[in-house]
């Protein structure tokens, strides 16, 4: 029996180096695309695909990201006050069930997998949902709930894959593939960040998984991978020949928005697509191009 896929953990402890300084005081899970920060597509993504419990794995400065989601009576009553409806339209998607939303604190930054295995007591039993909201992902249906499609179909782990540039095989997670039908592709190992000479291939992992609990109990031993750190992608890579593990490629766009360019590029793309900033956006563009 498949179990049902309620729960997702959110790695958000990171420090935002890149961003400096506007993350010297703002989580940079914060910054907004448009008008919504990173954290809420990442939830708002993760509701759609049927999730109910959220854990986000925090690190110093990050109470914004719970406050975010919770209820801020004094600026809904001044907004009722002044009847500005379509401002507390814009709150809902920023409003979480009650108990819904819990922290653990990664203290150290000992890598993914390390900030994963701090959410063990949150995972439990239980199948859940991994989403890295530096990957916002452009789609007409949201890339987990594609993902959960696939987990629903094998009943095993499930990561969402895109192919990159061979020379850029050293950033990413890589896969070694077997039966491949287009969308669904048998994962028969998994790679971090190898040298293009040794890759396996060039199907990177973005930050989209759903994974079975048993990976726990690897990223327990603790083992150093890549860059001195705790890698999510050795835990997993253990899981393979025990369980079903398959990638996904995911029909959208992804924009890796702990990069600089890929964050405002990110800006154009989903200004694009909101059809009273449009012709707006179009007009300005045309000053620049």
């Amino acid at each position: 029996m498949i179990k049902k896929l309620r729960k997702a953990v959110l790695p958000v402890a990171g420090l935002g180096t890149r961003f400096l300084p506007a993350t010297k005081a703002t989580a940079k899970e914060m910054l907004p695309v448009v008008d919504k920060p990173l954290i809420q597509y990442a939830v708002e993504e993760a509701r759609a695909a049927g999730i109910e419990q959220f854990c986000m794995v925090t690190g110093r400065g990050k109470t914004a990201l719970v406050e975010h989601f919770d209820v801020a009576y004094e600026l809904e009553a001044t907004l009722r006050e002044r009847d500005k409806q379509d401002a507390l339209a814009s709150l809902r998607g920023a409003q979480s069930e009650p108990g819904s939303i819990t922290t653990v604190r990664q203290q150290v930054p000992l890598g993914l997998g390390h900030a994963i295995w701090c959410a063990r007591a949150f995972v439990g039993d239980d199948p859940f949902a991994i989403l890295l909201p530096d990957d916002l992902v452009l789609a007409d249906r949201p890339c987990l709930a594609q993902l959960a499609d696939a987990y629903y179909e094998t009943g095993g782990n499930v990561v969402a894959v895109t192919e990159v540039p061979r020379e850029q095989t050293n950033r990413y997670g890589i896969l070694k593939v077997g039966k491949d039908d287009g969308r669904l592709v048998e994962v028969t190992g998994l790679i971090e960040k190898p040298a293009p000479k040794d890759a396996p291939s060039n199907l990177s992992i973005i930050g989209r998984y759903i994974l079975m609990p048993e990976v726990i109990k690897y990223l327990a031993l603790m083992e150093r991978g890549a860059g001195n750190e705790v890698q999510l992608t050795d835990g997993m890579a253990r899981l393979i020949g025990e369980q079903r593990f398959h990638g996904v490629r995911y029909e959208g766009r992804r924009f890796d928005c702990g990069d600089k360019i890929g964050f405002l590029e990110a800006q154009i793309a989903f200004a694009l697509k909101r059809p009273e900033l449009v012709v707006a956006v179009r007009g300005f563009l045309n000053n620049y191009v």
